[in-house]
């Protein structure tokens, strides 16, 4: 059973961090990565940077390295970036842009379809969303659809922005069955539902080091999963879902 962590943080204090709201997260290196990932078969992944990262882009290149080809980045960008400095990062392996509405740290969520825009045109990159989706009014909605390629975070955090994602999912954004105890959702139901619309949607992803989530990643969040999907969706949602969104040759 392979997994593509389709979500993950990495902190290093070697590299600048930002007080987000007067928060300040712990380190969590490559290093504490891989010893709390060393029970799972993750043999690909995503590294997400994370609102106190803002748009430093050193801590995810000196990540990327270290991890090596089988991972890529999710960075934040700000609008005035020139396409030389998207097409480097592209080289090092980064393939999306975040915005982070729930925390910030990003560029302003009034530049998503310029900058989403953008870096697709450039280097094919797509766009990541962390926002509540009961927050995503019809016209950021109509925005969201009009990008090439969109996930939306953590299932989208609450029942309430739950039709809105089901929506989405059934459109062809995808969603990131990640950060569960950062939810108020049913979860094993709210996979089904996802899944039910579109089988290539979910991308299953540790959260780790779930950073100011009331309930961190377990093992009961891959289980909920494992006891939810078996045979070929199971596989997509661990797996395959992920490695065609990211458009990523693993090399094993």
């Amino acid at each position: 059973m392979r997994i593509f962590d389709s979500h993950f943080h990495i902190i290093d204090p070697r590299f600048p961090l930002v007080p987000n709201h007067g928060f300040l997260p712990e380190s969590f290196t490559v290093s504490d990565y891989r010893k709390h990932t060393n029970w799972l078969s993750v043999t690909a992944g995503a590294v997400v940077s994370g609102s106190f990262q803002a748009f430093d882009q050193t801590y995810l290149l000196d990540a990327l390295t270290t991890l090596g080809k089988n991972y890529v980045g999710v960075t934040q960008l700000p609008v005035y970036t020139r396409d030389e400095e998207i097409l480097a990062l592209d080289k090092a392996g980064v393939r999306a842009v975040r915005f982070n509405v729930r925390r910030g740290g990003s560029e302003e969520l009034s530049r998503i379809k310029e900058i989403g825009a953008k870096v697709f045109d450039l280097a094919g990159w797509h766009v990541e969303l962390y926002i509540d989706a009961k927050e995503i009014d019809e016209f950021l909605e109509g925005v969201l659809l009009s990008l090439p390629k969109v996930s939306v975070d953590h299932l989208g955090l609450s029942k309430e922005g739950f039709p809105t994602i089901l929506r989405l999912a059934e459109k062809g954004v995808r969603i990131k069955a990640t950060g569960f105890g950062r939810t108020n959702l049913e979860i094993s139901d709210s996979l089904l539902e996802i899944a039910k619309r579109n089988p290539d949607s979910l991308l299953f992803g540790t959260d780790l080091p779930s950073t100011r989530s009331p309930s961190p990643f377990s093992k009961e969040d891959l289980d909920i999963v494992l006891d939810t999907f078996d045979g070929e969706l199971l596989q997509k949602i661990l797996y395959s879902n992920a490695l065609e969104f990211y458009g990523l040759s693993v090399k094993i």
